[in-house]
């Protein structure tokens, strides 16, 4: 067995035994049948396992790039209320290998041409948008018109005005938005919010939070009309993100400035780094950077009585924390899935998302105003 397949093995075992370890799920154990009796069962088997499908909600990807492909796919393995019913690209080479790996039938393939046509079908419940940031509120409305409940992929979209869109497109078609934030469903991120909003260590006196990584050349990262913006739109909304759900409390004021570029032709359009200070009502400070220049990847908070932090804080997998009264220790899990099963409930039951779009509308007001203190450079307030 090779390196990868040990880690691979490792992962899905550490997600199951998570799930159970942290009351999130009621795993069924399924003991296998016995040799003589498989053939006899065989009907039995599929019938149960066309029930469970049945029983779950249909998602649809929009858009099969990397994140796709490896993290939200595999996790619509583990999910136990939703499955991948669908997909959506314009690529006939993807669309022919993803059919055949996780076995779509043709009639829930759909190109961004006739994707409008996916209102007649009653297989897929959700549309997951996985696209460029400036393709978000196009999809994000079409399939709300198309009357499926979405979630998108962060950030929520790369204009202010296009968010507020989205959520009205929602709204009128009755149908239910996330987005696709991930660690307000991974345990080390939980406890972070924890410990601070509980003011375990007392009052939050600073935070530091940093997210960033060597971006390769010829990427639609690097291009302001799909991504609007370079690190921080990408990278940097877990910095906002993070601190916020840590200290519990929402910025006052931003001041922040663009770090010099390494690279022109690479950057022509978007900043290669950025740092910003967050000021908060209750006196805390955050101080923040992102970079497509180098690896980072922290949060930590300073407070009366103590520090608590994780680094690396913002990952798909191998999370670290630790407090100043000693190391944290969750288990690895799968968040995509349980981001995912959580909004599908969320669905089955209609409540609120803790997700929603006004989190991702509040999070690009956030990142507009960090762009509008580097590009003034003066201190911007906000107002809630």
């Amino acid at each position: 067995m090779s390196e990868n397949e040990i880690r691979n093995t490792r992962r899905v075992f550490l997600k199951d035994t998570s799930y159970m370890a942290l009351g999130l799920f009621s795993l069924n154990m399924i003991l296998p049948a016995a040799a003589s009796c498989q053939s006899n069962d065989t009907h039995t088997e599929k019938g149960m396992e066309n029930e469970q499908k049945a029983s779950k909600l249909g998602i649809a990807l929009v858009g099969l790039g990397g994140y796709s492909e490896e993290q939200l796919a595999p996790a619509l393995k583990e999910t136990k209320y939703c499955r991948l019913a669908g997909i959506v690209t314009g690529t006939p080479s993807k669309a022919a290998k993803w059919k055949k790996k996780y076995d779509i039938p043709d009639q829930n393939v759909y190109n961004y041409q006739n994707f409008d046509s996916i209102k007649d079908n009653k297989e897929i419940d959700i549309v997951y948008v996985v696209l460029p940031n400036g393709m978000h509120a196009e999809y994000v409305i079409r399939a709300a018109k198309a009357g499926k409940h979405v979630i998108c992929e962060k950030p929520m979209a790369v204009t202010v005005k296009e968010c507020e869109d989205m959520i009205q497109a929602c709204k009128e078609a009755g149908v239910m938005l996330s987005i696709g934030y991930r660690l307000h469903f991974e345990p080390f991120n939980l406890e972070m919010a924890r410990l601070g909003q509980n003011k375990v260590f007392g009052n939050i006196k600073t935070m530091q939070a940093t997210n960033g990584f060597v971006l390769p050349k010829g990427v639609w990262r690097a291009d302001k009309k799909l991504a609007g913006g370079g690190p921080l739109m990408d990278l940097g909304v877990y910095c906002v993100q993070g601190v916020i759900y840590t200290i519990g409390e929402l910025p006052i004021a931003i001041t922040a400035k663009e770090g010099k570029k390494t690279d022109k032709e690479k950057f022509k359009t978007v900043e290669e780094s950025i740092s910003w200070t967050m000021e908060f009502a209750n006196g805390a400070i955050a101080k923040c950077n992102t970079s497509y220049a180098e690896d980072l990847n922290i949060l930590r908070a300073e407070a009366e009585n103590g520090y608590f932090q994780l680094s690396p804080s913002y990952g798909y997998h191998g999370l670290q924390g630790e407090t100043s009264k000693g190391k944290m220790n969750f288990p690895d899990v799968y968040e995509q899935a349980l981001q995912m099963d959580d909004f599908a409930q969320c669905v089955i039951d209609k409540k609120p998302t803790k997700v929603p779009g006004e989190m991702g509308l509040r999070d690009v007001k956030i990142l507009m105003a960090i762009y509008e203190a580097a590009n003034a450079g003066k201190r911007v307030e906000l107002q809630w």
